[in-house]
């Protein structure tokens, strides 16, 4: 065969493979084998289930091989689905790519699902989104605020392409990048800490209502443990903000992230107790799942580790 013939056969494949398959297509099968069925995908890609029903029927016609079978209520890929899935992951990434080496991202135009603890969403998720607005204009961010458990349920069901969340981790992802650690302070209103000693004990601290996080937390597991013998008073929630909240209005002391409190250490409204003992620091991560994320949710991630930086350590 000449070099002819062969330059003539491989244009040939190309254009038949550009004119069999479509970025749409392959995002289509992309996001029903992620989501796990035709409704979500359509929902997430803002189309029609009857548009993606025709995407991937016409990448199954134009190459001859059934990707998925569709059974009631769910889908399955086939063994050839599974294969044509992995290069699809990797055909869109390419396409991103070549975005990214153009200095276009104002070109993606998509959503990211963002799923933040409530620390994040206090401290420097603004920062975050007016980073990523400034990189990616066309990219909107849909945002779920929640407890790291939940948020952990979430992104092991694809329902979020991005959590920033604070350990333990229950799902295992492939992509986590480490976004620093957040001490605890132990605060009180003025007039409450006036009648504490500068060093409070243990004894000192259970003698107060203690206004705690959520029962199912690492931070109220380790107060109820270290206070299990002083029969202390403590009153949880599922809010940080409200905990300090009452804090400021004198029901109690609170256990809260230092990067929390900066605020209301400067107007005097609440000052912090220095104890002998605080719960663990909150260890913060951006995770995701790397092999299915796209390119603007890896460099998301990159971005929080940017803007975590400033307030992953406080001084009192």
């Amino acid at each position: 065969m000449s070099g002819w013939t062969r330059s003539c056969n491989t244009w040939q494949v190309a254009a038949m493979i550009s004119n069999a398959l479509t970025l749409k297509q392959l995002e289509a099968l992309i996001w029903v084998a992620d989501l796990g069925s035709f409704r979500k995908a359509a929902q997430h890609l803002n189309t029609t289930q009857p548009n993606i029903s025709s995407r991937i029927g016409a990448l199954e016609k134009a190459f001859g091989i059934t990707l998925m079978h569709r059974d009631a209520g769910s889908v399955r890929l086939t063994a050839k689905g599974a294969e044509f899935l992995q290069q699809a992951r990797r055909v869109v990434a390419e396409a991103d790519m070549l975005l990214a080496i153009a200095g276009r991202q104002d070109m993606v135009n998509d959503r990211l699902r963002l799923g933040v603890t409530e620390l994040v969403a206090y401290t420097w998720l603004r920062d975050f989104v007016r980073a990523m607005n400034d990189r990616f204009p066309n990219v909107a961010v849909e945002l779920t605020i929640d407890f790291s458990r939940n948020l952990d349920k979430q992104l092991a069901a694809n329902e979020l392409d991005l959590a920033l969340q604070t350990a333990p981790f229950g799902t295992q992802v492939s992509g986590s990048i480490p976004l620093g650690t957040y001490d605890f302070y132990w605060v009180a209103a003025p007039e409450i800490a006036a009648v504490l000693p500068r060093h409070p004990t243990d004894a000192d601290l259970a003698g107060q209502v203690i206004l705690a996080h959520a029962r199912h937390t690492h931070a109220y597991a380790e107060i109820s443990d270290r206070f299990a013998g002083l029969a202390p008073r403590i009153v949880p929630s599922n809010s940080l903000l409200a905990s300090l909240h009452m804090a400021v209005d004198g029901m109690g002391i609170a256990p809260v992230p230092a990067a929390m409190v900066g605020a209301y250490l400067e107007n005097n409204s609440l000052v912090v107790l220095e104890a002998n003992w605080c719960p663990s620091p909150l260890r913060l991560a951006a995770r995701y799942h790397k092999e299915k994320a796209q390119a603007f949710v890896k460099t998301a991630a990159q971005i929080s580790a940017q803007c975590a930086q400033p307030t992953a350590a406080q001084d009192k």
